[in-house]
């Protein structure tokens, strides 16, 4: 993966690549742990379709200053997806979490006698007033913890390891679908060579069809044999479907060709899945044949299983 990222410090990767395949899969998961001085930050990443890179980050509060480098970092490797990051911190050990200015909150405490007495009003009740006391600006403080330069480049490490462990089950999952369509162009090819077995009985029984029907209008004795038969070719080479399977077995070849590519080729492969959709239509109307047409289905079947398939490629 060095070669896909070479700013990323490897560690142990969390997933193992078991093929050279380059498809990826938008759908993947990364988890990576930082440990600092006194907390535990872990970093889960999720990735699901999406037409275009789509963030969604929850940072804690001590990050939230850094969300656009974060942003930046993700956008170098992760082209599309709906990308979700949440990053959680574990505090190992006990910090005050908060401060209280008793000094300021009885000054408003003086200062709400002193308005009920020229009001006329009654004094809250001490189950009233101390939450309204805590309520009042600056009476509680949360102390910002400041991100210092070696914790961020620790973090940002961290990061980097979820971006990884994403992009790697990424690659996985891409490799179980490479596998499952080239199964499914390998189907579609297969019928190329079933339909030539039933070619010659189907022009066989369009010729015999044509004549019954011709029998049945017109004197046999008085037909003109030789326009008969220019019209027959006519016809027949109106139904020829030879140029279908020839660009239909290239599309697929070319299919297999770009699905081995290193860039990213989702797309790529749905326009030749539209082309191949064409081949596959313009052999079921020109077929005149139940068994031809039979083929035909199936081919469609398999086109329709790659188009699903594509939707989740990247």
């Amino acid at each position: 993966m060095q070669g896909f990222y070479p700013w990323i410090k490897l560690k142990i990767p969390i997933f193992v690549r078991t093929n050279t395949s380059f498809m990826k899969s938008m759908t993947g998961y990364g988890k990576a742990v930082c440990e600092l001085p006194g907390k535990k930050i872990t970093f889960e990443m999720k990735s699901v379709n999406s037409k275009q890179l789509d963030f969604n980050i929850k940072l804690p509060a001590m990050l939230r200053e850094k969300e656009t480098e974060i942003r930046s970092l993700i956008s170098k490797c992760l082209e599309r997806g709906k990308v979700d990051l949440y990053v959680n911190v574990e505090t190992l050990v006990a910090q005050d979490a908060f401060s209280l200015n008793t000094t300021l909150a009885a000054q408003y405490h003086e200062g709400i006698k002193q308005l009920s007495g020229e009001l006329g009003l009654p004094m809250p009740s001490p189950q009233e007033i101390i939450p309204l006391l805590l309520r009042m600006p600056d009476v509680v403080k949360t102390p910002v913890e400041e991100l210092k330069e070696e914790e961020w480049t620790m973090i940002h490490q961290g990061i980097e390891d979820a971006v990884y462990a994403l992009d790697t089950f990424r690659l996985n999952e891409g490799a179980v679908l490479e596998k499952d369509i080239l199964q499914h162009i390998d189907s579609i090819e297969k019928g190329i060579p079933r339909i030539e077995l039933y070619e010659k009985e189907r022009i066989q029984q369009i010729r015999q069809r044509i004549k019954n029907n011709l029998s049945e209008f017109f004197d046999p004795e008085k037909t003109d044999k030789n326009r008969f038969e220019q019209e027959m070719i006519y016809y027949l080479e109106k139904i020829d479907f030879t140029e279908e399977k020839v660009r239909l077995q290239k599309h697929c070849t070319y299919f297999r060709e770009t699905i081995s590519e290193t860039a990213s080729n989702g797309r790529k492969l749905g326009f030749i899945t539209q082309e191949i959709g064409r081949e596959i239509n313009t052999l079921g109307s020109k077929a005149n044949d139940s068994n031809i047409q039979k083929i035909v289905i199936g081919m469609k079947d398999e086109l329709e299983k790659i188009r699903e398939q594509l939707l989740n490629i990247l």
